[in-house]
């Protein structure tokens, strides 16, 4: 009897560890086969790195999320990632070899147009589906039907881009009469001066100056800001990197440049670094944006990811809001994933379909493509920063200082008109 007694407690230890064992293998999922695997460029050095990392930092995200439900189609999914050093030069040789040397099953697109665009015909070529982050009318002159873009600029890229800007600009007492157009000389911005151009002209706005800036190499904003101010304009509407966007805004306080609306297409004012860098300088400018902490945009769930990208973001040191890419760069690979479930297939064509004719539920809502892999409708927003005081991030977190103007299903407040008296 005393040897029972004494095996009791030794027997129980080894049945409770057996239990612990068999639970941990049923929580962890056991990948038999070899994994999926996605490959992109992002831009993880040069002008666009602090987007890029954030961007990779949320697909990371994803990535783990899927395994932990084990997977797609029962198997791991692993991520292959390149830096494309924000060059447009090294997109080929990067989806070159993520293809015929990785022998990865899926390519997606780095952050923005530039380097999006020069891989659009080598994956038209290999038959390859292809979600792109963030690239403005890339796929307009290649008109790839398994080309499928993120950002949700609408149907007629270009102008979609701006219309919003235009629109409430136009609305305003008394109406505007004179434009400003100022943009870097490279494809993003291009592409998003031209839209605004083409509005100008329907709207019947005199273009009273348009001229273009060398991106990431010019440092001195005041001559040009100067130069606008000399025209007098009411609108001025700028398509400009992060550098540029910041560069301006900064040239345009210190020079006095005040039309009754200005902004448009600033890439970087949605940082949080640039939020912070820039402060109360920012206020009045009208921007394009995707999404805000604002009421009328809480979508179901945006604020759950983001509860995990902002743990993750202060221990790598990213974008510690992560509002603007962060949620999209999820979103882009989470189409992607629900495809392959849903087909059960990695076939680039199947999937493909299943991309182009469903409505996907994702973490910045419903998306739904069109014909040529724009969103069918547009949601670019168009928001107003006011009230901005100081240098702290925490501001931002709250609803109040980007103020959403444009679509009008998603508007939250008015314009501050003029731009002076938001200042």
């Amino acid at each position: 009897m005393k040897k029972l007694s004494l095996c009791r407690p030794l027997c129980m230890g080894v049945v409770l560890a057996a239990l612990v064992v068999f639970a941990v293998a049923q929580v962890q999922p056991a990948f038999g086969q070899k994994p999926i695997k996605i490959g992109f460029g992002m831009a993880l050095t040069g002008g666009l790195a602090a987007n890029g990392k954030a961007a990779r930092v949320a697909m990371e995200i994803w990535r783990d999320d899927v395994n932990k439900k084990g997977g797609l189609l029962g198997r791991k999914v692993e991520l292959v990632v390149y830096d494309d050093q924000t060059k447009s030069a090294t997109i080929p040789g990067i989806y070159t070899k993520l293809l015929d040397i990785d022998k990865v099953d899926f390519v997606v697109s780095g952050y923005g147009t530039n380097l999006i665009a020069p891989a659009i015909p080598i994956l038209m070529e290999r038959g390859m589906t292809f979600m792109a982050l963030f690239g403005l009318a890339a796929n307009e002159k290649f008109k790839y039907d398994c080309y499928f873009q993120i950002m949700p600029a609408g149907p007629d890229p270009r102008r979609d881009w701006s219309r919003g800007f235009f629109e409430i600009a136009m609305a305003q007492t008394p109406k505007p009469k004179t434009v400003a157009l100022i943009g870097a000389d490279a494809e993003f911005a291009r592409n998003a001066v031209s839209g605004a151009r083409d509005h100008a002209k329907r709207l019947g706005l005199k273009i009273v100056y348009d001229d273009t800036y060398t991106p990431f190499s010019t440092a001195d904003f005041t001559p040009i800001a100067r130069a606008i101010k000399a025209k007098n304009p009411d609108i001025v509407y700028v398509g400009s990197y992060p550098p540029g966007s910041v560069g301006f805004t900064r040239a345009a306080v210190e020079v006095g440049l005040e039309p009754k609306i200005m902004g448009g297409g600033m890439v970087g004012l949605q940082y949080a670094v640039f939020l912070s860098k820039l402060g109360s300088k920012l206020n009045g400018i009208v921007n394009y944006d995707f999404w805000v902490p604002e009421p009328t945009l809480k979508f179901p769930a945006i604020e759950a990811f983001l509860k995990k990208y902002q743990a993750r973001a202060a221990k790598v040191g990213v974008d510690p809001l992560g509002h603007y890419l962060p949620p999209w760069a999820y979103a882009y690979v989470e189409v992607l994933g629900q495809a392959i479930e849903a087909t059960k297939s990695t076939d680039q064509k199947k999937v493909c379909e299943y991309i182009r004719d469903n409505t996907h539920n994702t973490v910045v809502g419903k998306v739904k493509f069109g014909k040529n892999g724009e969103w069918a409708t547009t949601r670019t927003l168009q928001v107003q920063f006011q009230g901005i005081k100081g240098s702290s991030v925490d501001q931002f977190r709250k609803p109040g200082k980007r103020v959403v103007l444009y679509p009008k299903e998603w508007k939250s407040g008015n314009v501050i008109y003029p731009y002076s008296k938001a200042k």
